[in-house]
């Protein structure tokens, strides 16, 4: 299964100490206790890595939490041993941010350290945020549900009459019958009739943000910062690099915790292109369990069911292929889990080395967002939301990446 949501192309240390804490007691605006992890009963075993990429693995692990000591060495252990280089993570629970916890490395090679303000790659964690800003337009009288693209952008998908049916409901439960992405094997058009069917598209949000753009007159990145950024107080976030972030951010490292340089975005694109940070996120999810800014009737559309998944697979283009009982559906930005009320969305970057996971509950009124720099990411993800959201999460099967299982 392809899980990838690149878009066209490319939109595709120091040693541990000596088993001590070292604490810091500073306190933010969510009151989150800050700790300096050093060891901490952590096992450094990185058998079957090669030694260089090991030795650089073997690093100090800062935390921002406020869990106890207990829960934070669990972290940093589960990312040692699934041979995650780092993550950054923020939990919501009864309607307010709990806690961002940061741990592992920036960067492998020089050992660099995550702290909570450091630039994560959201990859499709952009869709939900994007989606939020076209609602809110929606709301405004600016756009409607069942406004077809092809009305103010007429040549994005050309030579295709099929495709002039393609509305905003369409992309944002992707069922617009697009490609991902437009390959060779799979050239940009529609592959069966929109609304028919689920097959995740990021060509389709690109079409909608060439069709925002137009109505409104503003550059994408110019208008969710209005629509999002501002009023969420999101300030280290945008859809294009900014020279701030250039002091602290996440670079992407392989299977063998390899790392390679950064894709700073010059350009947005709004199915893929988000830099931010775990706290930011968090904020963003605080907004969509609250509903904050939209009408209470456009809030329950976002998160209610617009299509039912009857395949295991994301990109579900070719025809015939065999149905299950997924127990996934799609609403207007954000995949669904109907029987336990959950909404997600996985993000997967950059040759798949940026994972992203992020999940609600309208009715815990809590959330999780983990940003992680590693193509292990996903393996740690269930076990990562399990603590703030339990229970069974058929996205995960849905989805279908290997999963860490510790020996």
């Amino acid at each position: 299964m392809e899980h990838t949501d690149q878009g066209h192309a490319e939109v595709d240390a120091p040693q541990l100490g000596n088993h001590c804490w070292s604490r810091q007691a500073a306190l933010t605006t969510h009151s989150v206790r800050m700790h300096e992890l050093r060891g901490v009963g952590v096992k450094r075993n990185f058998s079957g890595l090669p030694r260089p990429v090991a030795a650089r693995f073997n690093t100090l692990l800062v935390l921002t939490t406020m869990p106890s000591s207990a829960a934070a060495a669990k972290i940093a252990q589960l990312i040692t041993d699934a041979h995650v280089t780092g993550l950054s993570m923020a939990i919501i629970r009864n309607g307010s941010i709990e806690s961002v916890t940061a741990a592992g490395v920036r960067n492998a090679r020089d050992g660099a350290l995550i702290n909570e303000h450091t630039i994560f790659d959201a990859a499709s964690l952009s869709k939900p945020v994007f989606a939020y800003a076209v609602l809110q337009l929606i709301d405004a009288g600016v756009l409607a549900l069942d406004t077809p693209l092809a009305r103010h952008v007429s040549d994005y998908v050309p030579d295709d009459p099929r495709a002039g049916a393609i509305a905003v409901r369409h992309v944002l439960s992707h069922t617009s019958g697009l490609p991902n992405w437009r390959t060779s094997d799979f050239p940009l058009k529609t592959y069966f009739a929109p609304g028919a069917r689920f097959s995740y598209s990021g060509e389709g949000f690109v079409w909608l943000q060439r069709t925002v753009e137009a109505i409104t007159g503003d550059p994408i990145n110019v208008l969710l910062h209005r629509l999002v950024f501002e009023p969420l107080e999101m300030r280290q976030s945008s859809f294009v690099w900014q020279s701030a972030f250039d002091a602290n951010y996440a670079d992407p490292h392989d299977a063998a915790l390899v790392p390679d340089l950064k894709k700073k975005p010059a350009s947005a694109n709004t199915a893929a292109s988000l830099q931010t940070t775990a706290r930011d996120y968090a904020r963003f999810l605080h907004g969509v369990l609250s509903g904050i800014r939209l009408k209470p009737e456009t809030a329950r559309l976002w998160l209610s069911p617009q299509v039912t998944l009857h395949r295991r697979c994301v990109e579900c283009l070719i025809p015939d292929m065999p149905e299950s009982d997924t127990q996934v559906a799609w609403g207007l930005g954000w995949g669904l889990e109907p029987q336990s009320g959950t909404f997600f969305q996985w993000g997967d970057n950059d040759r798949g080395r940026f994972k992203a996971f992020a999940m609600g509950s309208l009715q815990g009124r809590s959330a999780v967002v983990v940003f992680t720099n590693s193509f292990n990411g996903m393996s740690i993800m269930p076990e990562l939301v399990d603590g703030t959201l339990p229970g069974s999460h058929p996205a995960f099967h849905w989805l279908n990446y290997p999963r860490f299982r510790k020996q």
